[in-house]
């Protein structure tokens, strides 16, 4: 009998502690965790700043190239925020399967190929960067990173600002 009654002490303590431990961490789930934010954040006042910094380049690219076929080249490129993690996965895979280590992403300034003697427009390019994953037999090793993945895809495709000559905000 003393037995028995232990085993059921047992069980009503074990229950209790279970409850309150869930309890605890039903309230840590429900608090979203800070997120920091990354080095180079800027405020929305400093976008505008820069890119209104960009007006004068921006008219003398038009002006000279698509103002006379009365379009706008682009200002901006679009990416949905899917698109963008998916090709951070495909990325790093594909550096893995190069023997690459990826370590960042760099943004290229690009244009779409003339159609028709129209020019093509502005875009922006996403390339990986990184280094070599492979040892090169030192015991000290130095890997800089940074460098583009020549042997791995970029992303294009982004959507232009609309209008595509628009300046921040849209």
């Amino acid at each position: 009998m003393k037995n028995f009654v232990l085993l059921v002490l047992g069980i009503i303590l074990g229950a209790t502690v279970m409850y309150f431990y869930t309890q605890n961490d039903l309230r840590t789930i429900e608090e979203p965790p800070m997120v920091k934010p990354p080095s180079g954040i800027i405020s929305p006042a400093k976008i505008k700043t820069m890119t209104q910094a960009y007006n004068e380049r921006y008219k003398l690219i038009n002006d000279s190239l698509f103002n006379p076929l009365k379009i706008e080249d682009n200002r901006s490129s679009w990416f949905k925020l899917e698109v963008i993690e998916d090709y951070i996965a495909y990325a790093k895979q594909q550096a893995a399967d190069n023997q690459k280590t990826m370590d960042g992403l760099r943004l290229y300034i690009g244009a779409h190929p003339t159609v028709d003697s129209i020019p093509g427009l502005t875009t922006l390019l996403f390339v990986p960067t990184g280094y070599d994953a492979k040892s090169k037999g030192s015991i000290f090793s130095f890997q800089g990173g940074g460098g583009d993945l020549t042997n791995s895809d970029g992303l294009n495709n982004g959507g232009h600002g609309k209008p595509p000559g628009a300046n921040y905000p849209q």
